[in-house]
């Protein structure tokens, strides 16, 4: 099937010239084309061709975008979707003076949203998670990442990667999993630390691999959570058995989990909020990918990753939504967008590229999506204006009125 997208006030095309990420200086290059159309056959990006070349193409099926902007499908690179139950009365409690951290201390936080997948069927979690499913597709998201972590035991985190596999084969989108038992420690673990990592190491992960259940294994450096030390153990045996590695670190501590991150060629590195300067430089040539999530910070009321300290140190740096019920209950990519812009200093442009080629290496499928490069999956957002910068000006409001996987339509805004 041949389709010729049209009509297109801007081609925003995130092109890399098949570097297929952008660090540091280079995030500020969007390449925008006027006057051309975009060429697809069978779901894959065949050629981008001036308007006036277009009488050649009579026959084909023309998809009329009525002079909107069209973007590279945006890419989440990291969620919790994956979970059960409601922490709104944590919220109140935050609002009122307590910490996360406090709360977490107190058998709250994540370990109340464990009580409430553990009390979930796969059936409820599948039905739980597709209206949000739904929602990131509405806001042009084409690839999506989704982590367990809410199980924390063999049972239940492996129900967590059953239904997000159920949720990969329901929607047209790609959805990435990722294994999160590194999470924290359940209740039944908090004063035997070796016994849950060896179940992590011995039992989940085998069974994951060889079940193809997750591309990625993650956990959670933290005082409250997994040591540097505890880290390496688990990322030896995943690493062994095919997962690639990425690390939640640097959100409230520095207890070396970046160092173990880099060592272990880990495809991302997420939070950061903490970095220390003396680490900046750490990233100017490494290709892991330094992913920020400005909802933690705005929900939390904490202070921001040092997304331009980043960006001045050659850094490869994405955006994520972290949407989870504790410490960033946002699902709202374009949120994430425009605070990036007015709480990090970030460009525009970079706030693009974040969201798109460079989300995209976060999750490894650089070489197939995140720009409209030949080649390429044809996954395209299309947004309701004629300037790229009110995609992110437009504060709190979803301009997107097709979100376009393979080349086909699964998304279209009433009017």
């Amino acid at each position: 099937m041949i389709k010729l997208f049209t009509n297109l006030s801007q081609i925003v095309t995130c092109n890399t010239k098949g570097k297929n990420y952008k660090r540091g200086i280079e995030l500020e290059n969007l390449e925008v084309l006027t006057d051309h159309s975009i060429l697809v056959e069978n779901g894959i990006i065949k050629d981008i061709l001036p308007n006036s070349d277009l009488n050649k193409f009579v026959t084909i099926e023309k998809i009329n975008l009525n002079d909107k902007i069209i973007l590279p499908g945006l890419v989440e690179c990291h969620t919790h979707t994956a979970f059960a139950g409601s922490r709104a009365n944590e919220f109140k409690d935050r609002i009122a003076g307590k910490s996360y951290e406090d709360i977490a201390k107190e058998g709250g936080g994540i370990i109340s949203t464990v009580k409430s997948v553990r009390n979930s069927s796969l059936e409820d979690l599948v039905e739980i998670m597709k209206p949000k499913i739904k929602e990131f597709i509405a806001q042009g998201v084409t690839t999506l990442e989704i982590k367990s972590g809410y199980g924390l035991d063999f049972e239940n985190e492996i129900k967590l990667l059953h239904a997000i596999k159920i949720i990969n084969e329901i929607f047209p989108i790609d959805i990435v999993s990722t294994f999160l038992g590194a999470h924290t420690y359940s209740l039944e673990f908090k004063a035997d630390h070796k016994s849950y990592i060896d179940l992590i190491n011995n039992k989940m992960i085998p069974h994951i691999a060889t079940n193809n259940l997750a591309e990625f294994c993650d956990g959670f450096c933290e005082l409250t959570a997994f040591s540097a030390d505890e880290i390496e153990q688990i990322f030896l045996v995943a690493s062994k058995a095919g997962l690639k590695l990425k690390l939640h670190t640097e959100q409230f501590n520095n207890i070396g989990g970046l160092d173990e991150a880099l060592k272990y060629n880990a495809t991302s590195v997420d939070h950061l909020e903490v970095l220390k300067e003396k680490d900046y430089k750490k990233f100017s040539d490494s290709n892991t990918v330094a992913v920020l999530l400005p909802g933690v910070s705005f929900f939390l009321d904490y202070q921001f990753a040092p997304a331009r300290k980043l960006i001045e140190n050659n850094a490869i740096v994405a955006l994520a939504t972290d949407y989870n019920p504790g410490s960033s209950h946002i699902l709202d990519l374009h949120l994430i967008m425009s605070l990036a812009a007015i709480k990090m200093e970030m460009k525009i442009e970079e706030i693009i590229n974040s969201v798109t080629i460079n989300a995209a290496k976060a999750l490894n499928k650089e070489t197939l999506v995140g720009s409209i490069e030949i080649g390429k999956k044809a996954d395209f957002a299309v947004f309701d204006t004629k300037e790229y910068s009110d995609i992110v000006y437009s504060v709190g409001r979803n301009l997107v009125t097709h979100t376009i996987k393979n080349g086909d339509v699964i998304f279209q805004r009433s009017e």
